[in-house]
């Protein structure tokens, strides 16, 4: 039977810097991305045969294809649901270049979040949309319900009655985060660290959900290039092998929070996405040497713990309490690149291009001998994810 795992791998990564006001349009956000990624596996832009982006993003696959030198594709998709397309980028270059549709394809994302359209305030524009999700979040917004931290603040309240964790443990979370971003010279949190005092005297935004809680909004772009194993082998860097890539949407989705369903404690789409990366991948929780897990809201990192079984349901409150656990030589060193509370918000892409730091051996937060990574998308969206190997 044909399978993905093993048959694609990312070969470059590329990057913007990351700010709060980038001077800059997003498309030329996205071509200095797509430029960089390209240069550092070693191929030129005439190379490259596929894009693959966001259906949020502004910059059509033409117009970056245009303004890097792109001369022909043979490849373009998009992937809905906002932060949760991250890992399902990859997913369709590796579907792609493994079917030999392309052989040279670029996942990217560019935006200027916090200068632009930001995500975390209210936008009528989105109740009123045209479509079914404009139906849908037609229901919620006049509830209250109207922004990203209201959905999960909602969702983490039930997650502490049901199982005892505290807003201290959703601290944790955010304190290892800017741990590791504190020696990430690109990360907009780069020299400053937060304690779990610091954490619970920032102001709340949806109670329980405090500022620092709450991921960054940021400008910048990250592009990854994949192509077939074999091929990577012979580019530059250490390839890091995509062992596993899978999506998932669970029963009764809705966006940010799905809240009609009985167990509102949880993330089944994870959960989906987990046992499809282990099945693919041959491998389980205990092989991970690290994770970076989406942590746009603290609690629902906490969930992710759960849903791909590093611990019991209800137990990750105590596995983020063990100390040293999170960091660079702990059980699970988690986000080492600063994840997007600590580093940027690039809707996740820049966590996959930290995994593949860390699989090449050159992160600033290097874990020893890091040969398996895994990598998840956004949370309480239909969602994706990814396990990295070095072989």
């Amino acid at each position: 039977m044909a399978t993905l795992s093993g048959a694609a791998a990312i070969a470059g990564i590329g990057a913007t810097e990351f700010s709060k006001n980038s001077g800059r349009s997003e498309l030329r956000l996205a071509a200095e991305a797509v430029t960089a990624a390209i240069a550092d596996a070693g191929l030129t832009p005439a190379d490259v045969d596929g894009l693959v982006t966001f259906t949020m993003d502004t910059n059509a696959e033409i117009a970056v294809a245009r303004a890097v030198g792109i001369p022909r594709l043979t490849h373009f998709s998009r992937i809905h649901y906002g932060g949760g397309a991250a890992c399902a980028t990859v997913q369709q270059a590796a579907m792609a270049v493994a079917t030999r549709v392309a052989d040279v394809v670029v996942a990217y994302r560019a935006f200027n979040e916090r200068s632009g359209l930001r995500f975390g305030q209210v936008n009528s524009a989105v109740a009123n949309q045209e479509n079914s999700s404009g139906t849908d979040n037609a229901f919620s917004y006049p509830h209250g319900l109207s922004t990203p931290a209201a959905f999960v603040a909602m969702v983490a309240q039930r997650y502490m009655y049901d199982y005892g964790a505290t807003s201290e443990d959703f601290g944790r979370i955010a304190v290892v985060d800017r741990k590791h971003a504190a020696v990430n010279p690109n990360a907009f949190f780069h020299g400053k660290p937060i304690t779990l005092e610091d954490h619970q005297a920032s102001r709340y935004i949806a109670e329980p959900l405090h500022l620092l809680d709450c991921c960054q909004e940021s400008d910048g772009g990250v592009a990854i290039v994949v192509v077939s194993a074999e091929r990577a082998r012979d580019l530059p860097h250490i390839p890091a092998v995509i062992s596993a890539a899978a999506a998932g949407s669970a029963d009764d989705q809705f966006i940010m929070c799905s809240y009609y369903r009985d167990d509102l404690a949880g993330l089944p789409e994870m959960g989906l996405v987990g046992r499809q990366l282990w099945q693919q991948s041959g491998l389980g929780p205990d092989d991970m040497d690290l994770a970076i897990l989406y942590d746009h809201f603290t609690p629902y990192t906490l969930m992710q713990f759960e849903e791909l079984g590093f611990c019991g349901r209800g137990e990750a409150k105590d596995f983020v309490r063990e100390p040293g656990a999170l960091e660079v030589g702990g059980r699970l060193p988690l986000n080492t690149h600063g994840g997007q509370l600590g580093e940027a918000y690039i809707h996740g892409m820049n966590g996959i291009a930290e995994a593949v730091r860390q699989i090449r051996g050159d992160s600033v937060n290097q874990v020893h001998d890091a040969d398996t990574v895994v990598v998840t998308a956004g949370t309480g969206v239909p969602t994706s994810g990814l396990v990295l190997t070095r072989s």
